[in-house]
């Protein structure tokens, strides 16, 4: 995609802890009209302003300048896309087709700062603004067993109470949707007792004391066995799909936090997969990076 339009069309959504001066540049240049201002329909609302002053653009430079790291909060898959159509262009193929099916020199030095493929489109928002939902889950099959069997096992793993909500109140804390009922399920104390802020993750356990064992999906990112439903949509999504018969059951997540995120990134980990559902997003092509 990038290639064919020369172009970064969809921003990398970043984060970094928050600055308390950035924060108050930015809460007095919002409070000005802003410079795009649109509904989707999607009903989601955009609005952004344009700094252009050399003094402001200079602050926040130097505040940045001194911010360790920016996090990848969504957007693994364009920033990998970015280095690679990099890598392409800066590897010594002398072209490549365009859009328009012609070939042009890709042969640009990045030493000089001149190479507009070295560099990639990014949103950046602080942490404490961050609205991070859960990224819940969805099972065809009960894996050969029957309900009661299903929950007598799960004993084993949870604290298990009927008429629960359908949205977990805390860390540690799911939701189950079967028969036409939820159940509030808690992981006993004795697997969540670990330092390793991966191992700590719900979806980390629930995928090694739940959908590995019992339901035999060893790889969530490949079997046709379990989907994955954005938070966004609601828990009433999930009774939905449940009831339609097309799913046994679906298991409602606390959202993981993004402390959570930032400490699995400075242990040089690597998040699970499914595990994060940022809302809101920017719309593709409200900014463009042409290369």
């Amino acid at each position: 995609h990038i290639e064919a339009l020369d172009s970064q069309t969809g921003p990398v959504f970043l984060t970094y802890r928050a600055v308390p001066a950035l924060d108050a540049l930015v809460a007095q240049k919002i409070s000005e009209k802003p410079a795009v201002d649109f509904t989707g329909k999607d009903n989601v609302r955009h609005t952004s302003w344009a700094i252009s002053d050399d003094a402001t653009i200079k602050i926040i430079e130097a505040e940045f300048a001194r911010i360790p790291n920016l996090y990848i909060a969504d957007g693994h898959h364009r920033s990998a896309a970015a280095a690679r159509v990099f890598q392409a262009r800066s590897s010594g193929r002398e072209s490549a087709p365009t859009s328009k099916g012609t070939s042009e020199s890709r042969l640009t030095s990045a030493a000089t700062n001149q190479d507009h493929s070295s560099t990639f489109l990014t949103v950046i928002f602080p942490h404490n603004q961050m609205q991070i939902l859960p990224y819940n889950r969805v099972l065809k099959d009960l894996n050969g067993l029957s309900p009661s069997q299903l929950l007598a096992k799960l004993e084993a793993v949870f604290t298990i109470a009927s008429g629960g909500n359908p949205k977990p109140a805390a860390k540690h804390d799911l939701s189950l949707f079967i028969g036409g009922q939820w159940l509030s399920l808690k992981f006993r104390s004795q697997l969540t007792a670990t330092n390793d802020p991966i191992e700590s993750l719900d979806v980390t356990l629930l995928q090694k004391h739940v959908l590995a064992p019992l339901f035999a999906i060893d790889d969530p990112r490949t079997s046709k066995r379990i989907n994955f439903v954005g938070g966004i949509r609601g828990t009433a999504e999930l009774e939905k799909l449940v009831n339609s018969g097309d799913y046994a059951c679906a298991f409602s997540m606390f959202p993981t936090s993004i402390e959570d995120l930032m400490a699995i990134a400075d242990a040089g980990g690597i998040m699970p997969p499914k595990s994060t559902w940022f809302e809101p997003k920017l719309r593709d092509a409200m900014f463009c990076h042409m290369i």
